[in-house]
């Protein structure tokens, strides 16, 4: 099990490493279809999704996240 993940983390950091911005830019769309979801009419997923603001969240870790990743490769 441990090789697998071993080589899951390998494949991953030799993706990120020939594309480093991809984390950033992704993050800056997800924190845009937060936006987009706050605009629509609230039903009932997506008015879920506004009131959490999970997509902002998860646009702010990822992007801190390739922050990281980016300043080490």
């Amino acid at each position: 099990m441990s090789t697998t993940f071993t080589k899951l983390l390998e494949r991953i950091s030799n993706f990120l490493a020939t594309y480093p911005g991809l984390p950033i830019l992704i993050a800056v769309g997800l924190v845009m279809v937060n936006f987009i979801l706050v605009l629509l009419p609230a039903w009932p997923v997506v008015g879920w999704l506004a009131r959490t603001d999970l997509f902002l969240h998860l646009g702010v870790i990822l992007g801190l996240i390739g922050v990281l990743v980016g300043d080490a490769l």
